[in-house]
């Protein structure tokens, strides 16, 4: 019997387990939803009893594996007692911006240029440093426990691990996410942890990507990684310029860039760990939109569509070349704006306007994020012939087919999708020195070839690019009025 591994994806979204053995294809065995809270606009949440419930469950539901791997949200994080394990705070989602005033102000002190050169990351609320640090200055339940020795403080991944293994620990490509440790030591930073308030002693031990992470009910946990990371590798990416799109809750662009720190500070592109093993830690660059999929959930919830499959095909001509635009801001703009003040806008609407216009507006604009992503690390990496992609929205043939149009790139969707945990799966097997093959660039499902002429496309990003110079600086002004 060959051996088999259990990767669980622990996303934002939902938690999901993958089967996977030598030899053979690789199986989605169960996925659960999960439901992030919003308690206060600009607040996103989610209970930590509840993500590592869902967890256990993957883990109940695969059985007798040979090793195990866990990918985990990256920048989201929370609070837990060091000797009961129990939760001190939600997981605060890696969208929340409860910090951004905070950071406004670090900017306005030049302090950006230090988190740049350290950690490679600008201050946004993004990363899991000032929202840890928030924890300790707001959370009375968080100050006790520090004073009376008990803190522990961290990403999901290190909170799962504690409670399922009893290794207090994180890898290398999560703890590059959260702006506490240098890039180049490997290590978190004391002046990092100084400067956002973070005790450094409350943080897990940093950890390779690939090794021992403890054992779950004598099973070995051998691979710890950021999802986004897990899934570059699931698509096969090994070399520099290798890259993919990952459209989950977010749409996230990655780049291999080798043993080197790839540095960008003026690009809005972000140097992080793609992964380490052993010694040798492998650099990537990233380029993120914040909200893809969540977008596309919001508006099922407000009622512009009951059904995925009614907003799969259009006969109308393209909203923005109609002068209808989405700019999907929700949780503000990340690459290369890096504006948390930005705001959600439809921009064009008439009397005529449908909802299938709304959604065919939608869907275009995350296109067009993930474009000037794209266009950004194409100055950075060279431009790629070919757009590898997977997540959700790579389900989608007007989405792909638009992504095409506006990158002028062929973009490839894979025969099986759930690259996030393939790629998580194939590191695990390799913590106990087995192989799991990941897909190469013939595992092709679908390719959407560019039928837009290129003046076209050009003309649709200008436009877009006056809709996006819309939303910016829109909940600044608004604080200023109220």
């Amino acid at each position: 019997m060959n051996p088999s591994f259990a990767a669980i994806d622990q996303g934002t979204s939902s938690t999901r387990l993958l089967l996977a053995s030598a030899g053979t294809a690789p199986q989605l065995s169960l996925a659960l939803r999960n439901a992030p809270q919003h308690p206060r606009p600009g607040w996103v949440e989610q209970a930590p009893l509840e993500l590592l419930a869902k967890v256990e469950a993957c883990l109940q539901a695969a059985g007798r594996v040979q090793a195990i791997g866990i990918a985990n949200q990256g920048e989201s994080c929370l609070a837990w007692d060091a000797r009961s394990g129990e939760p001190l705070s939600p997981v605060i989602v890696w969208q929340d911006d409860r910090t951004a005033q905070q950071l406004a102000a670090l900017r306005a002190e030049g302090v950006q240029a230090l988190t740049l050169e350290r950690a490679g990351l600008p201050l946004d609320c993004y990363f899991s440093a000032s929202k840890l640090g928030w924890l300790l200055r707001n959370d009375a339940g968080v100050a006790r426990a520090h004073r009376a020795g008990r803190l522990r403080l961290g990403t999901t991944d290190a909170f799962f691990l504690d409670r399922l293994t009893g290794q207090f620990v994180t890898d290398a490509s999560t703890a590059s996410r959260t702006s506490l440790m240098n890039l180049a030591s490997g290590a978190w930073d004391p002046t990092l942890c100084a400067l956002f308030g973070v005790p450094m002693e409350c943080l897990p031990a940093i950890r390779p990507t690939v090794g021992d992470f403890g054992l779950y009910r004598g099973i070995p946990v051998t691979a710890s990684i950021v999802d986004q990371q897990a899934a570059l590798y699931g698509h096969g990416c090994r070399a520099a310029g290798d890259a993919k799109i990952t459209f989950g809750t977010g749409a996230f662009a990655l780049a291999l860039t080798g043993a080197q720190i790839p540095r960008a500070p003026t690009s809005g592109l972000l140097p992080t760990v793609a992964w380490q093993i052993g010694a040798e830690r492998s650099y990537a660059l990233d380029g993120g939109v914040y909200d893809a999929g969540s977008a596309v959930e919001w508006a099922g919830r407000i009622g512009l569509y009951t059904d995925l499959s009614e907003i799969t095909a259009f006969g109308a001509a393209p909203a923005i070349a109609r002068g209808l635009a989405f700019v999907p801001a929700l949780s503000g703009l990340a690459c290369p704006h890096w504006d948390r003040s930005a705001a959600a806008l439809w921009v064009g609407m008439n009397a005529a306007t449908t909802r299938q216009d709304l959604c065919q507006a939608l869907l275009e604009g995350i296109a067009l994020r993930t474009a000037q992503v794209v266009r950004v690390m194409d100055g950075h990496i060279g431009a790629a012939v070919r757009l590898r992609i997977d997540g959700g929205l790579a389900r989608n043939p007007y989405f792909c087919q638009f992504l095409a149009d506006a990158t002028g790139r062929s973009v490839a969707t894979r025969r099986f999708d759930e690259l996030t945990a393939l790629g998580c799966a194939a590191l695990a097997a390799r913590g106990v020195g087995q192989t799991l093959e990941t897909p190469d660039d013939d595992d092709v499902a679908s390719l959407f070839e560019p039928r837009t002429a290129p003046a076209d496309a050009l003309a649709w990003q200008l436009r877009f690019a006056e809709a996006v110079s819309k939303t910016m600086g829109w909940k600044r002004e608004l604080s200023a009025v109220a």
